[in-house]
């Protein structure tokens, strides 16, 4: 590999996407890493202007290389070494009404489960 370029799991792991590179190895081989719009193997090489599409828990978060780092180094380093052009999350939105137990009441009834299940949504 040249200076200007670095494996997609060492990359991801070293900016502090995933705690492990393993994590971020296992990340790929599932395809949830996409380098370009295609999906990446772990060893791929990413280089600054790439693109990448990262599905963490549901959510996918879209970075651009703005320097490729293979070492893991400290949080504000990891930071400049990329760019987050993630779409903020869609606001959540509430029935109007929350239902709250009192602590130490107990378990809900069958009726009460019902009750807080429909007051959810889940009939």
């Amino acid at each position: 590999m040249s200076s200007g370029s670095v494996r997609v799991d060492a990359w991801l792991w070293a900016i502090r996407v995933y705690k492990t590179r393993s994590a971020a190895t296992t990340a790929c081989r599932a395809g949830h890493v996409r380098v370009n719009g295609s999906p990446a193997k772990a060893a791929q090489v990413v280089r600054p202007g790439d693109e990448l599409r990262v599905r963490i828990n549901g959510f996918d978060r879209m970075l651009t290389v703005r320097e490729p780092i293979a070492k893991r180094v400290g949080a504000a380093v990891a930071a400049t070494a990329f760019e987050d052009k993630t779409p903020p999350p869609p606001p959540r939105e509430f029935a109007g009404v929350i239902a709250v137990r009192d602590r130490g009441a107990g378990r809900p009834t069958k009726r009460e489960r019902r009750e807080i299940d429909h007051l959810r949504g889940r009939d």
